[in-house]
């Protein structure tokens, strides 16, 4: 049996992804991008512009402060962003800037592989807002029914 370079093993592994499979490393990505609080950030840091309730967040993307971000995520809890950006910039999705000043300025940018996640987001987040009031329908149709 021939001996394979540890880069030839992880081009056999890329290829052998199948995330119906169970051990499969790329449902656990799956799973983390699929958060809310993911698709929410991802969508912010998308927006070259201060966002407006119910206005649209397509744009270049910008870096963000963390207090930006926070502002921007209503109901989002300190540690939920700060473990969200982290498993972000983990995965290298997101970059994040230290600026030595008083206080200390930390921001956060898209990197162009999440850059790349953030235009398929940006659809599902569209898509979300466009069809809620159908869904809202379907679900009281459906449990007048079911009740």
């Amino acid at each position: 049996m021939a001996t394979m370079t540890a880069a030839q093993q992880r081009a056999q592994a890329k290829v052998e992804y199948d995330a119906f499979v169970a051990a499969c490393p790329s449902r656990k990505l799956l799973d983390r991008i699929s958060n809310k609080w993911v698709t929410l950030i991802l969508a912010a840091l998308g927006s070259d512009s201060a966002h407006q309730p119910g206005a649209d967040c397509a744009g270049a993307p910008r870096a963000m402060r963390y207090s930006e971000l926070q502002r921007l995520l209503a109901g989002v809890s300190q540690k939920m962003l700060t473990q969200t950006l982290r498993s972000l910039e983990r995965d290298g999705l997101v970059s994040r800037t230290v600026v030595p000043t008083v206080p200390v300025t930390v921001s956060y940018e898209l990197t162009d592989l999440g850059l790349s996640l953030y235009e398929m987001m940006r659809g599902l987040k569209a898509w979300a807002e466009t069809h809620m009031d159908d869904v809202l329908a379907n679900r009281e149709t459906y449990d007048t029914r079911v009740a």
